[in-house]
């Protein structure tokens, strides 16, 4: 059949569906080794058009796919200023010594959550993630009580079109009952001390990929990731583990049952 000249030069015509823009992302306390998997997973060909951290001062080396953000450290988030951003990161870990880098890095301080989240409510962010360290032997002083408290009201508060709040993993204890079988348990227990901190079952990068999903799927709201949540994406797929907690999907893309749907609501 005979392609018509007149319909080729309409469909030629038409305007062409435009692909979802692409969004922004700013990354705050990207230091320590879970800020560190953040960058790369995020940062590398993660489908954002820009990707930033904070800094406090100029970085000497740069990271390639990330564009510093440098704020005057000595004064208030409130006073820092504005910037376009769609989402934003709080990341908590403590810089490590031996990175030089890490040190112009901005190092996140519990004490100016909230300020921080105001400051990037104002830039225009909707979804805001606080990720706790995945090792809670690293948390700050402030954070190993949890933020189960009236900064997490306020952050919720703020009008943030999506709240992320991820625990620091905790394995699920097991209940044991009878005094040989706790004696067993105990006794096998003891040698988790001879695991080398490396081998440890949860690692940085699978906070970071649970992190990556969550953004993607999660729905408008508050979601917490119970510290469960958080160990079980290190042991078992990091998307199947993100659309139960967030969706109530099974790993094999139906429904889960009520009451295991319920079992990954975070209290």
């Amino acid at each position: 059949m005979a392609l018509d000249p007149l319909q080729a030069l309409q469909a030629a015509s038409r305007p062409m569906a435009r692909p979802p823009a692409l969004q922004s992302l700013l990354i705050a306390g990207a230091t320590g080794l879970l800020g560190a998997e953040l960058v790369h997973r995020l940062g590398g060909g993660g489908g954002y058009a820009r990707v930033g951290v904070l800094a406090g001062q100029p970085l000497r080396e740069g990271l390639r796919g990330i564009q510093p953000v440098v704020v005057p450290g000595d004064r208030p988030p409130a006073e820092w200023p504005r910037l376009p951003v769609d989402i934003g990161i709080v990341a908590f870990d403590p810089p490590r010594l031996h990175h030089g880098r890490e040190r112009a890095l901005w190092a996140a301080d519990p004490a100016q959550l909230l300020a921080i989240a105001t400051w990037l409510r104002a830039c225009g962010a909707h979804t805001l993630a606080v990720v706790q360290p995945h090792d809670a032997g690293r948390l700050p002083d402030a954070l190993k009580r949890g933020l189960a408290n009236l900064d997490e009201h306020a952050l919720a508060g703020l009008g943030f079109e999506r709240l992320l709040l991820f625990r620091a993993a905790r394995k699920p204890t097991d209940l044991v009952r009878g005094l040989l079988p706790g004696l067993a348990h105990w006794m096998l227990s003891s040698l988790r001390f001879m695991v080398p901190a490396t081998d440890r079952p949860v690692r940085a990068i699978k906070v970071a990929e649970l992190l990556d999903e969550a953004l993607r799927i999660a729905p408008p709201g508050v979601h917490v990731a119970a510290p469960e949540v958080v160990w079980a994406a290190s042991q078992q797929d990091a998307r199947a583990v993100a659309a139960r907690w967030l969706l109530g999907e099974a790993p094999d893309g139906s429904d889960a049952p009520r009451p295991a749907r319920d079992a990954w609501k975070s209290p």
